[in-house]
């Protein structure tokens, strides 16, 4: 072909939109220094994990973002048929997770949060602020989908022990960890000038100062659980992980739950769909023909 011939592919919405879906489980990944969690420096608390595998779970997933995507434009309406649509769309996805991971659960609860708001942006892409996205996601979070298995993952079964909300629950109120407190913080600390990368350190710290972690509960109980949420909270009044004093309570945090094996992966999942948002909210790539 003449290379005069050659034009930018113009994407369609939904390429758009698992575009920006992968992009932020990616951006969450290389996030650095996160505390007890697979980043640019290690594995932190996980044996089983690293950053490579973490990529190419994420781009695995494309795919179904995609069709999460198609098939809310297609339907056009919050309601059961879109509900199990994506129900299934997200089971052949975690499939696919799974068998380029070798088994290995890297994206669960991802595939869970980032579809259901992939599908609530595709449903009314002109109606892009974060509570009305947020506001759809959990109008179909609420909806039972018939053909969901019956047995529970380990952070449903974490919830139901110790009365925590899991992440379908989160989901179902419009995920207020990250429209109360994760999104607030990023702009919080975008404005005062932190740099983007801690802004969005301080978002996920946000996160882990009051959720019900159950990857944290599953792997350490409540005494981790009470650790990551006042070290958490401990670095951000210390002034957050762009003042030394701040890193310092950071790095004390990441050995703390690295000892007792307590990964916040529940957070991750959460600051993943709050980069998401963020960038949907700013019409970043949604308004855009192409990339």
């Amino acid at each position: 072909m003449h290379a005069l011939n050659l034009q930018p592919k113009t994407l369609s919405l939904a390429e758009r939109l698992a575009d920006l879906a992968v992009d932020a489980l990616i951006d969450e990944a290389d996030l650095s220094p996160k505390p007890a969690l697979v980043d640019r420096r290690g594995n932190g608390a996980h044996t089983d994990l690293h950053l490579g595998l973490m990529h190419a779970s994420a781009l695995a997933l494309w795919p179904a973002f995609k069709e999460m995507a198609q098939i809310a434009i297609e339907i056009g309406e919050v309601g059961l048929p879109l509900r199990e649509a994506i129900g299934l769309i997200g089971r052949e996805g975690e499939q696919a997770m799974l068998a380029t991971t070798n088994g290995v659960n890297t994206h669960r609860g991802a595939i869970w949060a980032l579809g259901l708001l992939v599908a609530a942006v595709a449903l009314e892409p002109q109606s892009s602020a974060a509570g009305s996205v947020a506001l759809r996601a959990a109008r179909l979070a609420l909806l039972d989908d018939r053909y969901a298995p019956s047995p529970l993952s380990h952070g449903a079964q974490v919830a139901q022990r110790y009365g925590a909300r899991g992440a379908r629950e989160e989901a179902q109120l419009g995920f207020p960890a990250v429209t109360q407190r994760a999104l607030p913080q990023l702009k919080c600390s975008r404005a005062a000038g932190h740099g983007e990368q801690n802004a969005r350190l301080d978002a996920l710290l946000a996160i882990m100062t009051n959720l019900a972690d159950t990857c944290v509960l599953y792997r350490a109980g409540e005494v981790g659980l009470h650790t990551m949420q006042l070290g958490a909270q401990a670095v951000l009044d210390a002034g957050g992980s762009a003042s030394l004093a701040g890193r310092r309570r950071l790095h004390v945090l990441d050995q703390q739950l690295i000892a007792l094996n307590a990964s916040p992966g529940g957070a991750a999942d959460l600051l993943a769909a709050c980069l998401f948002i963020d960038r949907i909210e700013s019409g970043d790539g949604i308004t855009q023909g192409a990339f």
